[in-house]
């Protein structure tokens, strides 16, 4: 079963590397889930939460428009695997060429999945082997007072 998530920020965390790496907070099914980002993931995803436009596009710009100047749509992103700490993505689409409707789904990293997602606005979903395998509650994160609804 899938859950549909929210982006709850993104920040800092401790990872193997040690403090200070990139996160992103996703909410599904009333627990977080933490993906470790790079750091320019994780400012491309913050830029598309405060809604700031960059001084030249950056690619999840790019690729969002050259999909709607194809005739395309981003459906939906799917994250629906976690194995051997990785994470996996799928992003939905689809075209309309001649009349006929074409579904296409494409493998991703999560980080580029929720970057487009926040940038098109498109559902957002979690697996429950996922969220199963990383959720944690809310109150495992020092967040400050916006995550801990």
């Amino acid at each position: 079963m899938e859950h549909e998530a929210t982006v709850e920020g993104v920040g800092v965390g401790v990872s193997e590397e040690g403090a200070g790496t990139p996160v992103v907070l996703l909410r599904a099914r009333g627990e977080i889930v933490p993906i470790f980002v790079s750091s320019d993931q994780a400012q491309s995803m913050q830029l598309a939460i405060d809604g700031e436009p960059f001084e030249r596009p950056l690619t999840h710009d790019l690729l969002v428009e050259m999909v709607a100047e194809f005739g395309s749509a981003i459906d939906r992103v799917r994250i629906d695997d976690l194995t051997d700490g990785t994470f996996y993505a799928k992003i939905d689409t689809e075209q309309y060429l001649d009349d006929r409707r074409k579904e296409m789904v494409f493998d991703a990293r999560p980080s580029d999945g929720i970057a487009i997602s926040l940038r098109v606005d498109c559902p957002l979903v979690v697996s429950d082997e996922v969220v199963d395998a990383a959720g944690r509650s809310p109150e495992e994160f020092d967040t400050g007072d916006e995550f801990g609804r």
